[in-house]
């Protein structure tokens, strides 16, 4: 005979049942549409700000080159979840393997701790350009963009490692209806039949740690970037310099406060209902705006696309 904690280990299902919205059918079929039209923006904007900062020879700063590991995230983001979430809204069937599961939630979660970082390294990079203008190519030079985006990757794979190896040991005992739109790691915790007191306090300090320590260094940054601004007696040139970050501090504000309030809040106040519609905004709405939001705001970047946009044309047209 088996014992109780044994038989749930036995009875891991092989498949889980992503429930999404299929208890508002309804929605299903608009839903569709508007995730469809979001993740063809979000793949063309994404790769357009790649390929811009790849290519275009004015384009090849610090600055760019943490732009465009963004935007590679921001891609791989979107192509982790949305097409499950497609497939299943245009399927009677809504499941997802356990394997397919485990990948999902340990991919999304290495790119969202990896954003994190990119993104402190990005007010790093703005902190320098604004207030050691002098010495901006001495301090951002290549090697330092080349580690800190190393770190951003391997720190990120570290924490998904962790929640992988924490998460697969949870029994399910039977349980396969997940609350979600795609697999992550709060949804499987909250499905669990076993004490998860370990996983909740290792999820909150983790995330605690990537959050809080990134943010908290990019309001240090933009505070010192105020005082630097505020001291340039040119409001043109005031101007100039806010323009340079707004784009970054929008993004910073998308990006962290859905993950704040997702993450950062107690177990005992988790909602599965209002998780899972958060989760959709930082999943797919997010990424698509984020190069749109560098585009419509940097005339570098407008420049780089017109300037790609002409050259194909002129291919095209031969």
């Amino acid at each position: 005979m088996r014992s109780a904690n044994q038989s749930c280990f036995w009875d891991t299902p092989k498949d889980f049942i992503l429930l999404g919205i299929s208890d508002r059918p309804w929605l299903e079929l608009p839903v569709f549409v508007v995730l469809l039209v979001f993740y063809i923006l979000a793949v063309l904007g994404n790769i357009s700000i790649i390929l811009v900062s790849q290519l275009d020879p004015q384009l090849q700063s610090p600055m760019y080159v943490f732009l465009s590991h963004l935007s590679f995230l921001d891609l791989c983001y979107t192509t982790t979840t949305v097409p499950q979430m497609l497939f299943n809204m245009g399927s009677s069937r809504k499941t997802i393997s356990y394997g397919g599961c485990t990948v999902q939630y340990a991919i999304f979660h290495w790119l969202g701790c990896t954003e994190c970082v990119v993104l402190a390294a990005m007010a790093l990079d703005r902190y320098v350009a604004i207030c050691e203008p002098l010495r901006y190519a001495i301090i951002m030079h290549r090697p330092l963009c080349q580690r800190l985006v190393a770190t951003a990757w391997l720190s990120g794979f570290g924490n998904s490692l962790v929640q992988v190896i924490l998460t697969v040991q949870l029994p399910f005992c039977g349980r396969q209806v997940l609350n979600n739109f795609f697999c992550e790691v709060p949804a499987m915790i909250k499905l669990s039949c076993a004490d998860t007191t370990a996983n909740d306090a290792t999820l909150a300090v983790l995330v605690a740690f990537f959050v809080l320590v990134p943010l908290a260094l990019i309001l240090l940054s933009y505070g010192f970037i105020a005082q630097a601004v505020m001291r340039i007696q040119s409001s043109r040139g005031r101007r100039k310099a806010f323009g340079t970050c707004s784009s970054h501090l929008l993004v910073v504000s998308l990006f962290y406060l859905p993950a704040i309030y997702m993450y950062l809040q107690p177990p005992s106040s988790y909602s599965q209902e209002q998780g899972k519609f958060i989760s959709l905004f930082y999943s797919i709405i997010t990424p698509t705006l984020n190069p749109f939001i560098y585009t419509l705001r940097n005339k570098d970047v407008k420049g780089a696309l017109g300037r790609l946009l002409a050259r194909t044309g002129r291919l095209c047209g031969r």
